[in-house]
């Protein structure tokens, strides 16, 4: 009889690092690549996510009859999840506890510490329960233990890229298949640790930057996209805008090397239906102001619509800035913005092409209450001048053991304030941002229900997508698309399209817009309505007229 076959199991409990998002519908590099080096030792791999151990235990036995298990997982920018929740330490240690197959071993950003949340300093301990942590990059750790040398190693493309190709088929395990947005990598590390780096970032960690071939990525697009993948974003480097460039902190951009990495992933997926970006450093575009919106052209040419820009801004304070050696003043981040809005303002498929998102860490050394009143007073110089940003991400910071901010820093200070200012976020520059970025009628193409029930909640796939409430109960997975008619602080509520009036369930009916609760009745009373003449008849006309349907 030939010999069983071994068996390995990766249970994915998340990443989310500065650069890098694993948490679902996002798979991270990690996983691709651990799966490749699994694969190149004789195992049959098997994927698992935390979340459906969590809803599923008996799951557990099946990893149990692995012969050697694999956790991924690390939270070290902490945020708001909806499509899943990264596991905790706690969880970790008890998977490694109860599995009683073989080996057991853990990798990822839980290696640089844990906290439960932001605002709390992330403590680097031992992580009980397992034979090995694999210190470093995962998959050459795993590789360096599978061979007999110890559980670590540094990146390493040579060895990583033929992984990602082998371990490209994972995805079709993941629970949310074939709606997976496959994270890709173009860079590890980060130029501004030429100076330290900012004082909260683990980037740095990483060491400086060593840039990924535009052939090993198109490779891994190319393997990805012939096991069923569609959906991309080029979101493991700390900035896109430097891909490739040269030496120094603020390396100017290579738009030739931008044009060849998007035109060779859109030649390896000519189907794609997402091809979305993430971190730009706001310095690189002030500095470089030519070449950032040439670079900013050419991704525009190659990707998809509904795209962000991050900027990690991380405070308007140049107190902060200077104290925790972060990138950009805020000069120079307006004037990114405004460069961003001009290349990537305008409209297609009704939403803007490419807009910045805005990233704002508290609790940083330098802050006072006079932090706060600058940071809104710039955000209200950014709404006043009729500029966008799809979004204003606002966390506490969470230290790590070897950053400065381990030890310099303001948590618990002025909590008080924090809260204020999320709240004046929230109200007065959230809600009349989405107002202008999404107006009445604006279509959301391929909205995927995640959350079901009487008012429903889904997202497009892409870099932070709008969330979407769907006052119509749809069940989990179901694709719409969906025409805006109201906005919350940071969510739109939308209905499906095309809109059955004589259908329309009627809790729904108070949105469509000129109803409001007063009509209610009177749309209820008059249904089924013929045609669009007597629909306006009872409740006037509006932006979404166009949408309407009105079969019986």
């Amino acid at each position: 009889m030939p010999p069983e076959k071994k068996t390995a199991a990766i249970l994915d409990g998340y990443v989310d690092e500065p650069a890098c998002l694993g948490v679902p519908p996002y798979i991270s590099p990690y996983i691709r690549t651990v799966a490749g080096a699994l694969r190149g030792h004789g195992y049959a791999v098997r994927y698992s996510t935390i979340d459906q151990l969590r809803k599923n235990p008996p799951l557990a036995e099946e990893l149990n009859r692995a012969s050697l298990l694999v956790v991924i997982a690390g939270v070290t920018v902490p945020g708001k999840y909806l499509g899943g929740t990264p596991a905790t330490l706690t969880e970790v240690e008890q998977i490694g506890r109860l599995f009683r197959g073989g080996k057991k071993l853990v990798g990822g950003p839980i290696g640089f510490g844990f906290a439960a949340e932001g605002g709390q300093k992330a403590v680097r301990r031992t992580i009980t329960g397992f034979d090995a942590l694999l210190r470093g990059e995962p998959a050459v750790a795993l590789d360096s233990y599978l061979n007999g040398g110890e559980p670590a190693g540094t990146p390493d493309y040579a060895l990583t890229d033929p992984w990602s190709l082998a371990g490209s088929g994972i995805i079709s395990q993941h629970p949310d298949y074939p709606y997976v947005m496959c994270e890709l990598e173009t860079a590890r590390g980060c130029s501004h640790g030429a100076t330290g780096g900012c004082s909260f970032c683990t980037e740095p960690f990483y060491g400086m930057p060593r840039y990924r071939g535009i052939e090993g990525v198109a490779s891994e697009v190319a393997a990805l996209y012939a096991h069923g993948a569609r959906h991309f974003r080029v979101g493991r480097q700390p900035d896109l805008l430097a891909y490739g460039a040269g030496p120094g902190e603020y390396p100017a951009p290579r738009p030739d090397l931008l044009e060849k990495l998007f035109s060779s992933i859109r030649l390896a997926a000519p189907d794609l239906r997402t091809l979305h970006i993430d971190n730009t450093n706001p310095a690189t575009i002030a500095r470089h102001g030519e070449e950032s919106r040439e670079a900013l052209r050419a991704i525009i040419r190659y990707h998809t619509p509904g795209d962000v820009a991050a900027f990690g801004m991380e405070t308007a304070d140049p107190a902060v800035i200077a104290a925790n050696n972060l990138k950009a003043q805020p000069e120079e981040v307006l004037r990114a913005i405004r460069i961003v809005n001009e290349e990537g303002g305008g409209r297609r498929d009704s939403v803007p092409e490419l807009l910045p998102g805005l990233n704002f860490v508290c609790g940083l050394a330098g802050e006072t209450k006079a932090t706060y009143d600058l940071n809104e007073r710039f955000l209200k110089r950014v709404l006043d001048e009729g500029l966008l940003v799809r979004r204003v991400n606002i966390r506490q910071v969470m230290p790590f053991e070897g950053t400065r901010a381990y030890v310099e820093n303001t948590l618990g200070m002025y909590d008080q304030r924090f809260r204020a200012f999320k709240e004046y976020v929230r109200e007065k520059i959230d809600s009349p941002m989405l107002r202008k970025l999404f107006p009445v009628g604006t279509i959301l193409r391929e909205v995927r229900i995640e959350v079901s029930g009487p008012l429903s909640f889904g997202r497009q796939m892409g870099s932070y997508p709008i969330l979407a409430g769907v006052p119509v109960s749809l069940p989990e997975r179901t694709i719409i698309d969906a025409v805006v008619v109201d906005w919350g602080s940071r969510s739109v509520t939308a209905l499906p399209v095309p809109v059955r009036i004589n259908e329309l369930p009627a809790p729904a009916i108070r949105w469509l817009p000129g109803i409001g609760k007063k009509k209610v009745a009177a749309v209820i009373a008059k249904r089924p309505f013929r045609d669009l003449a007597a629909y306006r008849n009872v409740a006037g006309s509006s932006a979404i007229d166009t949408l309407l349907e009105f079969r019986r």
